[in-house]
């Protein structure tokens, strides 16, 4: 049976609209609030602090003088592109859904930055002691956990197909 004209995929569209809407309220709130560079101190081990990424995760190619945009705009069109295509195929297996659908949020969340700022707006930074992980932000959090999500999907245990002997029915 089809899915209603095959349409029912797009429901997994919602979860990438609420990454990307989170993600764009969050970024709004911390470039309204804070001047770049400024930092406050929520707990011992997280402040907020905004940044502008130019580069990609962990500021990669950030000071490439520019045309790293239209390589990592380029890129994520690509992957959003496959991964409209995989929610396609895939729709009837909701942790699979789930992981693409956040993914795609996030790329999309990021990829808006990235086209009307010229960088990405980064404000969630966890430390420990003097150490400090690079800044990240609601889309990035999105991708890492729609990337968890594939994983743990991989490791699962899949049913064996029951291999029957042609000429006999099945058990």
């Amino acid at each position: 049976m089809r899915d209603r004209a095959n349409g029912a995929w797009l429901r997994w569209l919602v979860v990438s609209a609420a990454a990307i809407a989170l993600d764009l309220a969050t970024k709004w709130w911390i470039s309204s609030t804070f001047r770049v560079g400024q930092s406050s101190e929520v707990t011992s081990f997280f402040n907020l602090v905004l940044a502008h990424n130019p580069g990609a995760a962990f500021s990669f190619l950030a000071g490439a003088g520019g045309w790293q945009r239209w390589l990592f705009t380029a890129i994520t069109i690509a992957i959003s592109v496959a991964l409209v295509v995989m929610l396609r195929r895939q729709h009837r297996n909701p942790l699979l859904s789930t992981a693409f659908a956040l993914v795609l949020g996030g790329a999309l969340g990021n990829l808006y930055d990235r086209l009307t700022l010229g960088y990405v707006v980064d404000f969630i930074q966890l430390h420990w002691a003097e150490h400090y992980f690079p800044a990240f932000n609601v889309a990035d959090s999105a991708i890492s956990l729609g990337v968890a999500l594939l994983l743990w999907d991989s490791l699962r245990p899949r049913p064996r197909p029951v291999h029957v002997p042609i000429g006999e029915e099945k058990p």
